[in-house]
């Protein structure tokens, strides 16, 4: 094999490695999929991190936030808290559903998990 092939599969290969470890977790459905684009445009100003070392306003999302309550969650997002604007007059009740069904299935930190379990 010549270098110009190996260079060419060896891009293939680290290439393909994300869609490998993406293909092993459950692929979203329908109404996931439009939660994570509403909650990239809704609520990600806050509760993603635009770059590695940069602080959160909110905290960072996932399954385990609100204990796992989806009631909590939506009255959280309906009605916003001190810190936190309401979203009842800005995303219809269907978008909300899908924003907590997307985030149900984004796994919880394993810091998070661990701190659970002392």
């Amino acid at each position: 094999m010549n270098m110009r092939h190996a260079s060419a599969l060896l891009l293939l290969l680290a290439a393909s490695a994300p869609a490998a470890h993406a293909q092993q977790a459950a692929p979203l459905n329908e109404t996931q999929v439009m939660g994570r684009q509403l909650f990239a445009q809704s609520c990600g100003i806050c509760h993603l991190q635009a770059v590695r070392g940069t602080n959160l306003y909110g905290p960072a999302l996932n399954k385990a936030a609100t204990a796992g309550n989806d009631t909590v969650m939506r009255a959280l997002i309906v009605e916003g808290s001190e810190r936190m604007p309401a979203f009842k007059y800005y995303l219809k009740p269907a978008e909300i559903d899908a924003i907590i069904a997307y985030l149900r299935t984004v796994p919880a930190p394993a810091t998070s998990a661990q701190n659970a379990q002392k």
